[in-house]
């Protein structure tokens, strides 16, 4: 099995030798824009690692779907940041902030079909197994979406609505890379389902983290405007569960009512959103949350072999809330 170390180095380099199309640059800049800025690199980290667990050495068969992960994760944020008007991403300009919304379409667009030309170099014994998933996922992604774009017009959302939405918008993509890890891997069948429901159970409690984290998250190490979420009236999990929680919810309305036209408007806005959450005792409910998402996760794959190495990325990936 390889040790983690070796797979984080594996993804720094396969980032760092990706290549794009040259011409036009005002298309093709954007991409290599978002991949230089960095990020986490979960999903092909996820993937890699899953299929260290059945085979030894990274062939382009499986780093290449395993990189398409991550370029189809950068679409998708640069599109989301066009929807939420964001001007920061990993503490850099985004995309849409440093060139316009137009180029941040349609270099997104392209960024989508680079990840499918990626994907193809999975094993042809797989292929068709590789693409139905990623495929499926892809369109999971955009039905979470549209979901959470609904709830911007909604007055509150149910816990049970909003955990379906991150399921979909969040969770899919990392459940989507466990287990192509594990079908190039040509893994059992069992096994592969086994870390499916691992990555989306894991990618609940990532969700979860970060809707902690723009409340009560470090802006140097989020790479994002703290407090943002409650500025927009965003509905995260720490928002939901004060309006499921409170006895009464006009104090709560009463905040999200106010204006934020100004910086020192949307800091109080934010001051005073936390102080009820502290309160009601938000912010141990989400770590708790959290906790019970990640045991679950590993419990689904405590009968694979080597699974250590598993229980060491989702502690990595939680652990930013503690």
């Amino acid at each position: 099995m390889v040790p983690s170390s070796q797979i984080r180095k594996v993804v720094e380099q396969l980032f760092k030798d990706i290549q794009f199309t040259s011409e036009p640059k005002a298309l093709y800049d954007p991409l290599r824009y978002m991949i230089e800025i960095g990020g986490k690199r979960l999903r092909p980290t996820l993937c890699l690692t899953a299929y260290s667990l059945f085979k030894d050495g990274f062939p382009e068969e499986i780093l290449q779907p395993a990189a398409a992960l991550e370029v189809f994760h950068s679409f998708t944020l640069i599109h989301d940041d066009i929807m939420d008007d964001s001007p920061l991403r990993r503490g850099k300009p985004t995309v849409k902030a440093r060139w316009d919304d137009n180029t941040a379409i349609l270099s997104g667009d392209v960024m989508c079909i680079d990840s499918y030309r990626r994907l193809a170099f999975a094993p042809a014994s797989v292929l068709p197994q590789v693409l139905d998933l990623f495929t499926s996922t892809a369109a999971l992604v955009c039905e979470g979406q549209q979901y959470d774009m609904d709830f911007e017009d909604e007055e509150s959302v149910s816990m049970e609505d909003y955990m379906k939405m991150i399921g979909l918008k969040t969770a899919v993509l990392l459940a989507c890379s466990a287990k192509m890890g594990a079908l190039i891997a040509e893994a059992p069948s069992a096994q592969a389902e086994a870390l499916y429901r691992y990555g989306y159970n894991l990618g609940l409690a990532f969700q979860i983290t970060d809707d902690y984290l723009d409340t009560y998250g470090d802006l140097k190490v989020f790479g994002k405007p703290i407090g943002g979420d409650i500025v927009n009236n965003k509905k995260t999990w720490l928002l939901t569960k004060a309006l499921e929680t409170a006895k009464d919810r006009g104090r709560l309305k009463s905040i999200m009512a106010l204006p934020v036209d100004e910086e020192t408007d949307k800091a109080r806005k934010v001051a005073l959103m936390r102080a009820e959450y502290d309160k009601l005792g938000i912010p141990q409910a989400a770590a708790q949350e959290i906790r019970r998402l990640s045991d679950l996760a590993l419990e689904e794959i405590a009968d694979i072999p080597g699974n250590d190495i598993l229980k060491e990325f989702s502690e990595k990936l939680i652990g930013r809330a503690k």
